[in-house]
């Protein structure tokens, strides 16, 4: 088909089935600005008076770095809600939950355990609960769809992914301020510590795939994907119980820089988007082997994603890799110490640069590149939990 040729079909909005590809064949080529309706620049306008308000409001618990991150963050957040709609809901509620307990608190940390609302809804511990609670629900009626060939069974498990996202970034935002009602030399931004970064995994591999379920119209993806989410909030409820890891500590020194607020995040993009990758590879060779074969989607849909969140997750994962030998620079005096977490990071990294050199340099595809992200995931949890556990190093400040 000539894509510049004009139909009477263009302006219509095709139906395509979950099992293909999107359709490229069909699009707006007007400049991106001019496809922007009185919507998109109200949502724009409304993240720039909730950065000013934060800035007005918070500008005490923050230092020049943190007014660079939130003023940097609003172009981001703009883009993406211009580009994924559902993510403005997301952010908004957001707002209006983390403010809520905010508000709820009244600059007194022990209403955490004597306000209704606190207690069993917006404090940051009963939030990230109700996240762990909901993933597992998802994960349930995922499974329930696809082997019951439920659209309602997905459409549940989708909607509590939502809220479990929801209720996961709103207790990361109210544990951030519960952290400086502690003290201004005890609060940070919540992702220091293995139990905070457990959550930053458990969100964003589950924004990447509810991104991918929407840009593919399938939610069977989810029935795999989820299992390692709820694996992470498997560890994530046994160590709480077993560390008390949800109680809010000082940071130690090596994370006491600006640093962190970049690099940890840009490692989890990475991380996040490498587990989706692997679990998405179950998926394909499932299907490949004649399992729930006609309910997944096609292997050409499987072999995108998979593909597509190896790119991403690696983007993210090279440039978390190149602050970390800043960090550590500053931090230690030089960029490389081969020290574990560093070398594992560098195993992680070229695991995925072959990958990714196999596939666009010799067509890599199929079982070879399924099984090949399937082992990528053994490589990246060594990495990202298996150090702390067994290695030690500059990165001790980590271990279990």
């Amino acid at each position: 088909m000539d894509l510049t040729q004009t139909s009477s079909h263009a302006s219509a909005k095709t139906e395509r089935p979950a099992s293909s590809l999107p359709d490229v064949a069909v699009f707006d080529d007007r400049p991106f600005f001019r496809r922007l309706g009185a919507l998109d620049w109200l949502f724009a306008l409304a993240m720039v008076a909730g950065a000013g308000f934060a800035l007005n409001r918070y500008h005490a618990y923050m230092d020049v770095y943190d007014m660079a991150v939130l003023i940097g963050a609003v172009p981001t957040f703009v883009v993406l809600g211009w580009r994924w709609k559902p993510v403005r809901l997301l952010i908004a509620m957001i707002a209006v939950l983390a403010l809520s307990s905010i508000q709820l608190y009244q600059h007194d940390l022990a209403r955490a355990d004597t306000n209704f609302f606190l207690k069993y809804f917006l404090s940051s511990q009963s939030a990230i609960l109700w996240m762990s609670a909901l993933f597992i629900l998802a994960t349930l009626f995922y499974w329930i769809g696809l082997l019951t060939r439920s659209q309602t069974g997905g459409a549940i498990g989708s909607r509590m992914t939502w809220v479990a996202v929801l209720m996961g970034f709103t207790g990361l935002m109210v544990r951030w301020y519960e952290s400086y009602m502690i003290g201004s030399d005890v609060g940070h931004i919540p992702i220091s510590n293995l139990y905070e970064v457990f959550v930053l995994f458990c969100l964003i591999t589950s924004l990447f795939y509810l991104y991918y379920e929407q840009h593919y119209a399938t939610r069977q993806m989810g029935a795999f994907v989820l299992l390692v989410i709820s694996a992470a909030v498997g560890f994530l409820m046994w160590y709480s119980i077993a560390r008390d890891a949800q109680q809010i500590q000082p940071l130690v020194p090596a994370l006491q820089s600006w640093w962190m607020k970049i690099h940890v995040p840009a490692n989890f993009i990475g991380y996040g988007s490498f587990a989706l990758s692997a679990m998405v590879s179950v998926a394909y060779l499932a299907k490949q082997r004649g399992v729930f074969a006609d309910r997944l989607p096609s292997l050409e849909v499987l072999d995108d994603v998979m593909y597509k969140s190896i790119a991403v997750g690696f983007a993210f994962f090279t440039i978390a890799t190149i602050l970390g030998a800043l960090w550590a620079a500053e931090a230690w005096g030089g960029y490389w110490s081969w020290d574990p977490k560093e070398t594992w990071a560098l195993i992680v990294w070229l695991n995925y640069a072959a990958w990714l050199h196999m596939r666009l340099m010799k067509g890599l595809r199929g079982a070879a590149a399924a099984w090949w992200a399937l082992t990528g995931l053994i490589v990246t949890t060594f990495a990202f939990l298996g150090v702390n556990m067994f290695l030690s190093g500059l990165h001790s400040y980590g271990k279990l």
